[in-house]
């Protein structure tokens, strides 16, 4: 039984965005997450005795430098090497944009594969075949750079691609699963989505996702693929990240008091620690549902955050995200014509003015250009993600000064 390890999107010490201004119990294990992880991916293949890991692009993580990243991932794949386990890479996105791929002086158990694509035979009939990427873009397939299967053999390649198109994802080294197919390769290890998603059960074409989430919109346990041959093919996937996003929702009625709604969160956590994969957890907690007490509960929000975050560190694994309250006052319908609702309405309004935009914009931009960088880029990496965040700051004012208005009847 040949085994091998597939594995793509590790992102060497990118931030874990949603965490960058969190809990500082949680920032050494966030900052350390995706070597973590990595360090896993090594110790599984160490464990499983595999004969090679397969890595489908961005290692890296665009312009991040480091020479501690080097020196990290050179410890990790000397590892490798002394337990004789080889490894295939191919630069993807975001590794042909780092400078620290450049400089590496990989150990003669790594074979990098180049923008003109190659072929290399691991055993006597197991071949491994690969494309990198040259730059940052690559708006065409690279499919036709890939030579045809060896015959009579194995024959696995290493393609970094968003395939058809995937949501979040830009559009990288098109193709479809189809194509995949007909090229005649008995495995595709894919990267780029990250996403764990099997496209093709024969031939095998599989992404096998990122092996760290970094934000809540990566949720859920993260892994790499354990290829096994034989006889045929067979894949399983093995568990890699060190921390788990998770949603949390929690139902709010219009009688509950705070002992109740306290008990009903503490009730909900302890479920996520039981369904809990990795060794810890970052929650998003949702509120959801009535209560004539919504107005108050906006208003205290920072005291509803202190007081989940404490619940959440007592089952030890976890931690709060954030805290998302998605309450309904169930007088709504009878308030249209509060000053309070009146006020709402002039400061929607002022919104949607260019002039206050403008200056919100601006101020914001003046806040960013104060943090260090790599908040700043968690926060805002393009105008974009600026302008989310905008609006996002924009809403929490307008409901924070109607809580205070509202919140004491």
């Amino acid at each position: 039984m040949l085994k091998i390890l597939h594995t793509a999107d590790i992102h060497l010490d990118s931030p874990l965005k949603s965490l960058a201004l969190r809990d500082p119990e949680l920032a050494e294990a966030a900052a350390t997450a995706t070597r973590s992880a990595f360090r896993r991916i090594i110790d599984t293949a160490i464990e499983e005795r595999v004969a090679a890991i397969l890595i489908a692009g961005d290692l890296f993580d665009g312009q991040q430098r480091s020479a501690r990243t080097g020196a990290f991932l050179i410890g990790e794949l000397d590892r490798l090497r002394n337990h004789g386990v080889r490894v295939f890479y191919i630069k993807g996105n975001h590794d042909a944009e780092n400078p620290v791929t450049g400089t590496i002086d990989f150990p003669d158990n790594v074979h990098v594969f180049d923008g003109r694509g190659g072929k290399v035979r691991l055993t006597d009939d197991v071949w491994i075949h690969g494309v990198s990427f040259a730059q940052r873009h690559a708006p065409e397939s690279l499919l036709p750079r890939f030579e045809p299967p060896v015959p009579g053999a194995i024959n696995i390649g290493l393609l970094h691609t968003s395939l058809a198109g995937a949501k979040g994802h830009d559009v990288y080294a098109p193709c479809t699963a189809a194509e995949l197919a007909a090229h005649g390769f008995d495995y595709w290890a894919l990267g780029h989505v990250h996403a764990r998603q099997i496209h093709v059960q024969t031939p095998c074409i599989v992404m096998p996702g990122t092996p760290q989430g970094r934000d809540i919109g990566e949720a859920g346990p993260k892994s790499a693929t354990l290829i096994e041959i034989g006889g045929g093919i067979s894949i399983r996937e093995v568990p890699t990240s060190i921390l788990e996003f998770m949603p949390v929702d929690v139902s709010v009625s219009e009688g509950d008091s705070d002992e109740e709604l306290r008990a009903r969160i503490r009730e909900a956590l302890q479920a996520a620690v039981q369904a809990l994969v990795s060794d810890h957890g970052a929650i998003r907690l949702r509120l959801k549902g009535k209560s004539a007490r919504r107005w108050q509960m906006l208003r205290d929000r920072d005291v509803w955050t202190e007081t989940v975050s404490d619940i959440a560190r007592e089952t030890e694994r976890l931690w709060l995200e954030q805290l998302v309250m998605e309450i309904e006052s169930p007088r709504a319908a009878a308030e249209g014509g509060t000053a309070a609702n009146e006020l709402g309405r002039m400061m929607e309004d002022i919104c949607k003015e260019a002039g206050f935009r403008a200056a919100a914009c601006e101020r914001v931009d003046e806040i960013l250009a104060a943090l260090p960088p790599e908040l700043r880029r968690a926060l805002a990496t393009n105008e974009a993600s600026r302008d989310s965040l905008v609006d996002q700051i924009t809403r929490a004012g307008q409901e924070r000064v109607l809580a205070h208005m509202r919140g004491g009847r």
